[in-house]
C-alpha cells in the first residue's frame, strides 16, 4: 500500500506511529484507509472520554490521563487526525455527552472557566502531530521535548481563559501549580511509551 505524495511538504513529512501501522506490515486489506482513519478517530475520541472520567489518587490533587492521552493521539496520529480525533471529542461534548471532566456537559464547559484547557487540547494535539511529522517522539528525549511543549499550550491556553474568571495570579495557582507533579508523571510515561511503540513497529517492519 503506497500513500500519495505530490508536494514538497509531503516530502518534508515524516511518518507518525498510524501511518506504519496503516501503510505498513500492520496493514489490513479488509479495511480501506478512509475506513481506518474514522474508526481511529473514534477509539481516539472513547479513549479521552474514558481518561477524563478515571481519576488515579495523587499529590497534591488526583489525576486523569486525559492529557496524557491527548498528547499521545497528537504523537501517534499527526496533525490532521490528531486534531480531528480530538475535534470529535469536544463536539461529542459540545452536542452534551458525558465526556468531559467533572459535571459540566455541554456549551457550558466549552465557555466556562475550564474551557481554555479543552480548546488547548485541540491545539495541542495539532502542535504535538506537527512535531511527530518532524520526527519528534521516537526517542526518549525528543518525546521529552515535545511533551513539555504540549503541555505548555495547554497550560497557556488554559491558564489565559482562567484569567478572565478569577485573575492570573489565582488562575496560575488553581489551574497549573496543582497539576505539575501529575504532569512530570505523565511525561515519563510518554518518555517510556513512545520510543518503545516506535521499536516494535521497526522490528515488525524487518
Amino acid at each position: 500500500m503506497h500513500r500519495p505524495s505530490s508536494s514538497v511538504a509531503a516530502t518534508m513529512r515524516q511518518d507518525v506511529l498510524t501511518d506504519a501501522i496503516l501503510y505498513g506490515p500492520f496493514a489490513s486489506k479488509a479495511m480501506s484507509i478512509p475506513v481506518a482513519k474514522a474508526f481511529l478517530i473514534v477509539v481516539g475520541s472513547l479513549l479521552l472520554a474514558v481518561s477524563a472520567q478515571v481519576k488515579i489518587p495523587f499529590y497534591p490533587v488526583p489525576v486523569t490521563g486525559q492529557t496524557l492521552v491527548v498528547l499521545l493521539i497528537g504523537m501517534t496520529y499527526g496533525m490532521r487526525l490528531g486534531g480531528a480525533t480530538v475535534a470529535a471529542y469536544l463536539l461529542q461534548g459540545a452536542m452534551g455527552l458525558p465526556v468531559f471532566a467533572g459535571s459540566a456537559i455541554g456549551m457550558a464547559a466549552l465557555l466556562g472557566p475550564t474551557g481554555g484547557y479543552l480548546a488547548g487540547f485541540l491545539v495541542a494535539a495539532v502542535v504535538m502531530g506537527f512535531l511527530a511529522e518532524r520526527g519528534m517522539g521516537r526517542g526518549m528525549i525528543s518525546t521529552i521535548a515535545a511533551m513539555l511543549i504540549g503541555n505548555a499550550v495547554i497550560y497557556a491556553m488554559g491558564v489565559s481563559w482562567l484569567t478572565t474568571f478569577i485573575g492570573f495570579e489565582k488562575a496560575v495557582a488553581a489551574g497549573v501549580l496543582p497539576f505539575l507533579y501529575g504532569d512530570a508523571l505523565k511525561l515519563a510515561v510518554a518518555a517510556c511509551m513512545m520510543p518503545a511503540a516506535w521499536r516494535f513497529v521497526k522490528g515488525a517492519q524487518k
